[in-house]
């Protein structure tokens, strides 16, 4: 056997062992949604370690912890989302919330959001988000 052929199979071996190594290795540990405020038009996100409240224009919700990412930045959270409407809410009237997802990705400071109706495909809305960017919410009047 040449060298160059001992070489040869030198580097395969550690080529084969590099990836059954890399096969039996822990999956990448998933990844937290970096706490703080996020915001843009009519939507003001504040993630804390285990859960979100948003504020909309017209509503306001909440993302069940614990809000994570997988390893390509995308999450898919459930929650609440309850609308508001103008003037004083009489205390015999109760507010209907409705189960949601959550859903989207981060990259780098921008969030991608998606508000989707639980078991459905109604979308309730979409919105690009910047990290420790002030959202602009219009209450209802």
């Amino acid at each position: 056997m040449t060298g160059t052929n001992h070489q040869s199979y030198l580097i395969a071996g550690l080529v084969i062992i590099a990836f059954v190594t890399a096969s039996f290795a822990k999956p990448r540990r998933l990844q937290k949604i970096p706490p703080g405020a996020w915001g843009a038009p009519h939507i003001n996100l504040n993630v804390t370690p285990n859960s979100a409240d948003v504020e909309f224009d017209c509503a306001h919700g909440t993302i069940n912890g614990p809000l994570t990412l997988d390893s390509r930045g995308r999450f898919n959270l459930s929650g609440s989302y309850t609308r508001e409407h103008a003037g004083p809410i009489r205390e015999d009237i109760k507010t209907i919330s409705r189960s949601v997802r959550y859903s989207g990705s981060i990259s780098g400071e921008i969030m991608i959001l998606k508000i989707t109706q639980a078991g459905s495909n109604e979308v309730i809305g979409t919105f690009t988000l910047g990290r420790g960017k002030p959202g602009r919410v219009f209450k209802c009047r």
